[in-house]
């Protein structure tokens, strides 16, 4: 580091002191040590916690210690007490829901950002968080091949923001304020907002937020016609409906990569048709996206240029901590006008040149994280070649699941398979020696709801499930940053003995 004025090292060298240097030092390496020996050890432990609720509070004292504790006192704690009640999502055994992927970088990068403390609102608050945000999402823009007009150096212009539910609320806010100067704000009650079955939840939770009617929030059914992507015909049909009762259309969900089956909704005809009727439309890809970084997945975003807004999670499957949500926008100035504040005590020459970017102004909170560092570090310390190289492992081995799920008669796979997750459940014709086991559609899911109890008490996998078309799917996701074919392997075999001891005890 830099020469620091002496007076400044005496005081924060000082034991007394909440930020002594020297602790600092030992209690960082300390922390260091115990996660390296943590992911070492990993797959020693149930990669879904198998505590019951209310465990923590029997475990722990009554209030906080009047006294302070050792380091090593609490680390102990945490292995004793903590741990039993973490579900591992580094485990190279964990397939459920989404991959929440880790990495050196992303975790140093983490370090260094929340080293550094600062809370870059706007330019003059942190210059350079402000304008390594800038950057690295042009460069990652440009990775996915977006068209310019979303990036900074053609007029559009990326924020990190958490989550994608607060980039939903953000970009929904925008759309509202937007449609309410044309229309007047007291017609707010006539914004109607549109999604398909399979949009996730958040869109929802926005539109709630934002002061949509609740009976105006349109869900959209998707059939296996379509591979339960949105149909432009039925979103049609649902515009006109609306504009005929003398509603106005507001803003659309479209998806890249659906939370159950990772269905991909048709961009270019639904932008299409969004802007024949001013329509905001956002992309949410949150996780997908991360995948068309790769030439051979950026089809998938083939229409993007009619949408507004485009979003993806690279704390999903980009090997960047949690939280690290990416933001691009076409008119950035949509999202300043609603959300822009300008107290008095934070004017400065800076801002009113209109010469920077502050952030404060693109997002629902005042304060925020210099999330850009750790992207900045996986970008530079992966570089997109291997970036792409780990994605299509990760695709490789959702693959080779797939392949093994159609070798074996007991089991089906629900739906294609688009990235690295594979829909799969046991067949309606499962087979147990030469007894065949015949079921409605509802006793099907039941026996596939226990299946997965069962595989997931056991601690040795961990996987999730989801509703598509009345089917209830069992959700093999392939991204944690440790897993390999072995892990692979291993799941497919805790599935077959867990399913042939339920299909014996059917048959019984």
């Amino acid at each position: 580091m830099g020469i620091c004025n002496g007076e400044l090292i005496s005081q924060i060298s000082n034991p007394d002191s909440p930020l002594d240097i020297e602790e600092f030092r030992r209690q960082g390496h300390m922390i260091i040590d115990f996660l390296a020996d943590y992911y070492q050890n990993i797959e020693k432990y149930p990669v879904r916690s198998q505590v019951d609720p209310g465990y923590l509070k029997s475990r722990l004292a009554d209030s906080a210690p009047y006294h302070p504790e050792s380091i090593e006192t609490i680390l102990n704690d945490v292995e004793k007490d903590i741990l039993p009640g973490i579900t591992h999502w580094q485990s190279p055994t964990h397939f459920a829901l989404f991959p929440c992927s880790m990495s050196i970088p992303g975790f140093l990068g983490e370090v260094l950002s929340t080293g550094f403390g600062t809370v870059g609102f706007n330019w003059m608050s942190s210059p350079a968080a402000t304008e390594l945000e800038n950057v690295v999402m042009d460069w990652f823009g440009k990775m996915l091949n977006l068209p310019s007009s979303f990036l900074f150096s053609g007029g559009g212009g990326g924020v990190l923001q958490g989550t994608t539910c607060e980039a939903m609320v953000a970009t929904l806010t925008a759309a509202r304020d937007q449609m309410l100067r044309k229309i007047g704000k007291a017609n707010i009650g006539k914004l109607v907002v549109y999604a398909s079955d399979q949009t996730h939840f958040s869109v929802q939770k926005a539109a709630q937020i934002t002061g949509i009617n609740s009976n105006n929030f349109r869900v959209i059914q998707t059939t296996k016609s379509t591979n339960f992507g949105l149909s432009s015909d039925s979103l049609h049909s649902a515009i006109n409906a609306d504009i005929d009762a003398g509603l106005v259309p507001l803003f659309l969900c479209a998806t890249v990569g659906t939370t159950v089956a990772t269905a991909v909704d048709p961009l270019r005809s639904i932008c299409g048709l969004a802007k024949q009727h001013e329509i905001w439309v956002h992309v949410d890809a949150a996780y997908a996206g991360s995948a068309c970084i790769c030439p051979e997945f950026q089809h998938f975003l083939d229409g993007i240029d009619g949408a507004n807004s485009f979003s993806l999670n690279a704390h999903k499957w980009f090997f960047t901590t949690l939280d690290c949500c990416c933001l691009w926008v076409q008119d950035p100035n949509a999202l300043i006008k609603a959300l822009s504040t300008k107290p008095d005590y934070l004017k400065n020459q800076a801002t009113d040149s209109n010469r920077v970017v502050d952030y404060k102004d693109w997002q629902i909170a005042l304060s925020r994280r210099f999330r850009a560092l750790k992207l900045w570090l996986v970008l530079r310390s992966y570089g997109i070649v291997n970036l792409q190289k780990f994605i299509r492992n990760h695709v490789k081995m959702a693959k080779h699941f797939e392949g093994l799920i159609a070798k074996n008669n007991n089991f089906e796979v629900v739906i294609p398979r688009n990235f690295s997750v594979v829909c799969f459940r046991l067949s309606p014709f499962a087979l147990t020696g030469n007894q065949k086991i015949m079921s409605s559609e509802e006793d099907l899911n039941e026996i596939n709801r226990k299946l997965l109890e069962s595989i997931n008490s056991s601690g040795r996998v961990y996987m999730t499930h989801g509703m598509i078309g009345g089917v209830y799917t069992i959700r093999f996701a392939v991204g944690a940053s440790l897993t390999d074919y072995r892990h692979v392997e291993l799941a497919w075999k805790a599935i077959q003995e867990h399913a042939d001891t339920l299909l014996n005890d059917l048959c019984v």
